[in-house]
């Protein structure tokens, strides 16, 4: 095979490898009720059930990344899909909520090989600038789209077949990327490979699970539970220890030294904050279309597609010209403009808006995110060495999936917080319903279907009106986290070279 050949080739593997976690991540959430009816598990399992792959997946994706530029990426990425494969079969068939939910956690140490395997993979496949960016736009806008189709196929799936098809699907899938990647894909590993050090593995993964635990308990239960400030304070002095050690040991985990870097720090920084912002649109949206609207899971998958593909225009069409026009700060400073405005636009929205007025709004919104982040996914890797793109690219991945659930807690809460202050119910809820009611739009719904039908219909169309209040004050506090990431973004890769070269030797990338 030629080298132009192998390089589309990996190309293709790369997009199905990225295609396939992210589908699966999403259509669970429309298998929960039916696996709920067959296993049983009680509501801490749902949780768990629900957080097993994402605990998994964000704990372990610095120490795959280092794992990667050691032992080579191709390896790292078969042995992945290989794991991955085995362990949707597994959770396709778990026999009981227990073993589900180991599942879904060995579904996420084997997700966590995936994502810095494939763009380092990509990274050595594309040397020249222009086409890295597109790649790399490309792989970021399939995975932005693959969330947006994961209840699109879960939501057909469970029309037809048991709950346990939404994951059995990942198994072909997988084996073709198996295949075809043994054949096909390159090797990527750092030139002289060093031992891994057995002493930050441990650290990093307690660092960031402590932290994304405390906020995702944070977002469940209030900041007040003593748990929350348990992991908090366990996860910060975990990373904290980490990163000392990281600048004292021969051969680190991840080289410190990278966040002296404008690129590196700054492209990182405004990836984190951009997922902060853009988990409003992921879940509110589906919160507003399937209980504010009452739509059907499938018919709430299929509204959401418009701002997906829109992510998918923005990083793969759009995103490598406008570099060469307007440089890398410019590029994501008007991406996160463009969101903050589709975030405004959704805010003058309500419950009897038309879909169709809603249109514009997620391709503007999708269009933006996909600008911004295709443009620092590529910066980072394209602003270190090659044999640590590995490791890079997992620090970018870490600070992404922080700052959703970051996003998810902080937007989260600021949509209850306005739900309960101004949902107004009408005289005569029994005490029990009114407090379910007060809890959440579902809470409410479900109280609501058992009071007296005009009682309940009141009832339901107070928290109805009072959810879409709450989304409006998440929303607009999204549009003004993007104008101030935008403001960072022009602050922190104003120096950042249109065009970066490939090249393995680190001082010729630094930002200037």
């Amino acid at each position: 095979m030629n080298s132009s050949a192998r390089k589309w080739s990996t190309f293709a593997i790369c997009l199905l490898v990225a295609l396939v976690p992210n589908i699966d991540l999403t259509a669970l959430n429309q298998a929960v009720p039916h696996l709920s009816a067959d296993l049983h598990p009680s509501g801490t399992q749902i949780l768990w059930i629900a957080d097993a792959y994402g605990f998994a997946l964000a704990g372990l994706l610095i120490t795959m990344g280092g794992v990667g530029d050691r032992i080579g990426h191709r390896r790292l990425l078969l042995i992945g899909t290989a794991v991955f494969a085995a362990a949707s079969a597994v959770t396709a068939y778990a026999p009981s909520a227990e073993l589900l939910i180991a599942a879904r956690a060995l579904l996420g140490v084997a997700g966590a090989t995936l994502m810095p395997s494939c763009l380092s993979l990509l990274r050595r496949a594309f040397t020249e600038p222009k086409e890295r960016t597109m790649a790399v736009g490309a792989f970021s806008g399939v995975a932005g789209l693959a969330v947006g189709l994961g209840p699109v196929v879960g939501g057909a799936l469970l029309d037809h077949f048991w709950w346990g098809s939404v994951f059995l699907i990942n198994v072909p899938l997988m084996a073709v990327a198996f295949v075809a990647g043994a054949f096909v894909l390159p090797e990527s590993r750092t030139s002289v490979p060093g031992r891994l050090d057995l002493i930050s593995v441990p650290l990093s993964v307690a660092g960031v699970l402590g932290l994304v635990y405390a906020v995702k308990e944070a977002a469940a239960h209030g900041v007040d539970e003593p748990a929350v400030y348990v992991s908090a304070l366990a996860g910060a002095l975990s990373l904290a220890a980490f990163l000392v050690r990281q600048g004292r040991v021969a051969e680190p985990l991840i080289d410190i030294r990278l966040f002296r870097r404008a690129a590196f720090s700054g492209s990182v920084g405004t990836n984190m904050f951009a997922m902060f912002t853009l988990v409003a649109q992921s879940l509110i949206f589906s919160l507003f279309f399937q209980l504010a609207l009452g739509w059907s899971p499938l018919r709430s998958g299929l509204a959401g597609l418009p701002g997906a593909a829109g992510a998918m225009i923005g990083g793969a069409a759009l995103a490598p010209p406008l570099i060469g026009a307007l440089g890398r700060a410019r590029v994501v400073a008007a991406g996160m403009v463009l969101s903050a405005g589709g975030f405004a636009l959704f805010v003058t929205f309500g419950l009897h808006t038309s879909y169709w007025a809603m249109i514009p709004a997620m391709l503007l919104s999708g269009i933006g995110m996909g600008l911004a982040m295709t443009v620092t996914a590529d910066t980072v890797l394209a602003s270190v060495p090659r044999d640590r793109s590995g490791a890079a690219s997992a620090i970018s991945e870490t600070a992404t999936e922080l700052g959703g659930a970051l996003g998810m807690a902080v937007l989260g809460s600021v949509l209850n917080a306005v739900y309960r202050n101004v949902l107004d119910l009408p005289a005569g809820v029994p005490a029990p319903a009114a407090s379910a009611a007060r809890d959440s739009l579902g809470g409410a719904l479900q109280a609501a279907a058992n009071l007296p039908q005009a009682l309940g219909d009141q009832v339901a169309a107070a928290a109805r009106a009072a959810f879409v209040d709450g989304m409006h004050a998440a929303l607009t506090c999204s549009a003004g986290l993007a104008v101030l990431v935008a403001a960072f973004a022009l602050v922190t890769l104003r120096n950042v070279p249109k065009l970066i070269p490939d090249t393995e030797e680190p001082e010729l990338v630094s930002a200037r």
